[in-house]
C-alpha cells in the first residue's frame, strides 16, 4: 500500500465552512417555509405538478417510522461519525475532491435535519411534486439525496476496486 496523502487543517476547515454554510442555507429556507407556508393552503407553482406544501414530518422518508425522534438522532449521529471518518480516509489528492464534496452535502443535509429534530421535534419538509405523488421533502433531503446517488455513479464508474479498497483499509 503506496502512502496516502493526509487531509490538511485547511481542508477540514473548508469542509465544516461548507457544512455551516449548506446547513444555514436549509435552516433559512426552511424558516422561510414555516413563516409563508404554515398553516396556510399550499403555493401552486405549477399547477398539478410542483408546489410549496408544508409538512412536520415526525418521521423518516414516506413517513415510515413516526414519532421515533431518539432513533434518528442517535443514527444520524452514528451517520456524521462514520462520514468524517470516510472524510479523513479519503486520500488528499484532486481525484477525490466530488467524493469529498458528497460526504460534506450529505453531513450537511444530516446537519440540517438534525437541528429541526433537536429544536422543533420534527423536520420541516414543504417541496412538493404532486404530479407523481412524492413525499413531501426539504433542502436538506435534498442534499442527501443527491449526493448519495452522485456518490454511487463515482464507485460504480470513476473510481476502480483498487482504489477504494486502498483507502477503507484499516
Amino acid at each position: 500500500m503506496k502512502k496516502r496523502k493526509k487531509i490538511s487543517a485547511k481542508n477540514w476547515i473548508g469542509a465544516g465552512v461548507m457544512i455551516l454554510i449548506l446547513a444555514g442555507l436549509d435552516q433559512w429556507v426552511k424558516w422561510l417555509a414555516v413563516l409563508y407556508l404554515k398553516d396556510k393552503a399550499p403555493f401552486v407553482v405549477i399547477e398539478g405538478v410542483f408546489e410549496f406544501f408544508y409538512l412536520e414530518n415526525r418521521g423518516a422518508a414516506f413517513g415510515i417510522f413516526q414519532n421515533q425522534r431518539w432513533i434518528f438522532l442517535i443514527l444520524t449521529a452514528l451517520i456524521m461519525v462514520g462520514l468524517v471518518w470516510l472524510y479523513g480516509r479519503i486520500p488528499a489528492v484532486k481525484r477525490y475532491v466530488p467524493l469529498r464534496i458528497c460526504i460534506v452535502a450529505s453531513f450537511a443535509g444530516a446537519v440540517g435535519n438534525m437541528i429541526d429534530r433537536i429544536k422543533n421535534g420534527y423536520v420541516v419538509d414543504f417541496l412538493y411534486f404532486k404530479l407523481i405523488d412524492f413525499p413531501v421533502f426539504n433542502i436538506a433531503d435534498i442534499y442527501v439525496t443527491l449526493s448519495v446517488i452522485l456518490a454511487m455513479v463515482l464507485f460504480l464508474f470513476y473510481y476502480n476496486e483498487e482504489e477504494i479498497q486502498d483507502w477503507i483499509r484499516w
